[in-house]
C-alpha cells in the first residue's frame, strides 16, 4: 500500500464564517510592516474571487462522469469552501484597495486569464490547471501552517485571521481536484506538463502585478525596496523544502497526499475552531 493510499480522506466541512476590516484597522504594509510581502499578498489576494470560481467551474463540469461516492462529498465540500474562500476575499480586496493596492485591476486581469483558458483549453486541461494551482496554494498554506517564521510575518491583524482559516481549508481540500482528475482519466503527460506552464505564468504574474502595485506606492523608495528584497530572500515560502514541495508534482506517480498533513490538520482545527478556537467568534 502506497502512503498515499493509506490516508483516510476525511469530510470536507463548509464553514459560515466573516471577517471584517474597518477603516484604520490595518497597517498600509500590513504584513509585519514588510513593503513588498504586504503587495505580494494583497496581488495574490485579488486572484481569488475569479480564481477560485474558476477552480469550481473546472470540477463542476466532471462530476457527473465522478460515481465514488465519497468523492462526490468531497467535490461538494470543495465547491461550498472555494466558494467562500471568494467571497472573504472580496471583502478584503475592496478595503485594499481604498488603502492603495490596484486589487481591482488584479481581480479584473486574472478573469480575463481565466476566460481566455477556457475559451482556448479543452475542460480537461483546466482540469489540470486547477489541480497545479491547488497544489501551489496547498504547499504554500502548510508552508504557513507549520512554520512560525511564516506565521509571524502576518503580525496579529485580521488578514492573518483569514491567511490562516483559508490555509487551513485548502490542506483540507488540497486533494479533490487532483483526484477529479484521475477518475475521469487525466494523464500524466498531461498533468506535468501543465505544471511546467503554471510555473513559469504564475511566477512571472506575481512578478509583474507585484511591480505594477509597488510602483504606485510612495513608500516604495530604493532604500526600503533593497530592505524588503533582503528580507524575502529569506522567506520560509521560498526556502528549499517549500520549493521540494512545488517541483514533487513532477514526478510520475505524485499524489498530494504523499506528504500526510492529518496532524496538521488535526492541529489547528483545535487552534481555530475548537472550543476556546482563536476564530470561533467569526463562525456564523
Amino acid at each position: 500500500m502506497t502512503q498515499s493510499s493509506a490516508i483516510t480522506k476525511k469530510s470536507i466541512r463548509v464553514r459560515r464564517i466573516r471577517f471584517s476590516y474597518p477603516i484604520g484597522s490595518l497597517r498600509q504594509h500590513y504584513v509585519d510592516g514588510d513593503l513588498i510581502m504586504s503587495h505580494v499578498i494583497s496581488y495574490l489576494s485579488s486572484t481569488f474571487p475569479e480564481g477560485e470560481s474558476s477552480f469550481v467551474r473546472s470540477v463542476q463540469r466532471f462530476s457527473d462522469q465522478v460515481t465514488d461516492p465519497e468523492l462526490l462529498s468531497r467535490i461538494r465540500g470543495f465547491v461550498g469552501q472555494e466558494v467562500t474562500h471568494g467571497r472573504e476575499h472580496q471583502v478584503l480586496n475592496e478595503r485594499l484597495q481604498q488603502m492603495g493596492y490596484p486589487t481591482r485591476l488584479g481581480n479584473w486581469t486574472t478573469r480575463r486569464n481565466f476566460e481566455l483558458d477556457e475559451l482556448l483549453l479543452s475542460p480537461l486541461t483546466c482540469l489540470a490547471t486547477t489541480a497545479a494551482l491547488e497544489h501551489f496554494t496547498a504547499v504554500f498554506a502548510e508552508t504557513l501552517l507549520s512554520d512560525e517564521r511564516a506565521q509571524d510575518l502576518l503580525g496579529h491583524s485580521e488578514v492573518r485571521s483569514l491567511l490562516l482559516w483559508h490555509a487551513f481549508e485548502e490542506s483540507e481540500h488540497r486533494s479533490v481536484a487532483f483526484d477529479v482528475y484521475r477518475a475521469v482519466g487525466g494523464t500524466e503527460r498531461r498533468r506535468i506538463a501543465v505544471m511546467l506552464l503554471v510555473m513559469l505564468t504564475l511566477g512571472g504574474g506575481i512578478i509583474t502585478h507585484t511591480a505594477v502595485s509597488l510602483a504606485l506606492d510612495s513608500a516604495a523608495r530604493p532604500r526600503a525596496l533593497v530592505r524588503s528584497l533582503a528580507a524575502l530572500r529569506h522567506s520560509p515560502f521560498l526556502a528549499r523544502p517549500a520549493l521540494d514541495r512545488l517541483r514533487a508534482y513532477l514526478r510520475p506517480g505524485f499524489h498530494p497526499d504523499d506528504v500526510d498533513n492529518t496532524a496538521l490538520l488535526e492541529r489547528w482545527s483545535v487552534e481555530l475552531f475548537g472550543e476556546q478556537g482563536r476564530l470561533v467568534d467569526h463562525l456564523r
